[in-house]
């Protein structure tokens, strides 16, 4: 039986880089897609890639989780912390074939969980209107839908959820 694992990447592994090309493709694309018809210029995606490299996904202050299916890398989930108290999860994001097989929960589980040994207690969160899927996940899982808490130019619902430590 093929199950799912769950652990910390560097940002800028192989397979770190090819799901975070994977993820912002999808996203650009879905945006552009929407509102403008088409999907993103081939030279903006590679711009947009390369200038977000993920380096605040490192020790001490962030994580980058991968899930692998099968030993293979299908998704991952940032964390980063904003201040001592408030991680913020990015890049949350399971390859379009993978989904619908628990990888999602696993890597929020996981995130939330290092976002605790991370000395966070409590998780906020981004996402569009158009990510009815995020949207859906977050709210499922004990998030709740905030004000915003950032100026994100893309960002049109803002998330947090307070963490427990475990028993």
């Amino acid at each position: 039986m093929v199950s799912w694992t769950v652990g910390p990447e560097p940002f800028d592994s192989p397979a770190a880089g090819a799901l975070w090309r994977a993820y912002y493709t999808e996203v650009s694309d879905r945006w552009y897609l929407l509102h403008e018809g088409h999907a993103t210029d081939p030279g903006e995606l590679e711009r947009e890639i390369a200038a977000s490299t993920g380096a605040e996904f490192t020790a001490p202050t962030g994580v980058l989780l991968v899930a692998r299916y099968g030993g293979e890398p299908g998704g991952m989930a940032g964390v980063r912390m904003l201040d001592a108290v408030t991680g913020e999860l990015k890049r949350v994001f399971v390859r379009p074939e993978l989904r619908g097989r628990g990888g999602a929960a696993l890597l929020l589980a996981a995130a939330e969980r290092a976002a605790l040994g991370l000395g966070a207690r409590k998780l906020v969160l981004d996402t569009r209107g158009d990510l009815v899927e995020a949207r859906t996940l977050y709210a499922r899982h004990g998030y709740q839908e905030t004000g915003a808490h950032n100026d994100e130019a893309y960002a049109d619902h803002w998330f947090a959820k307070r963490l427990r430590t475990p028993s």
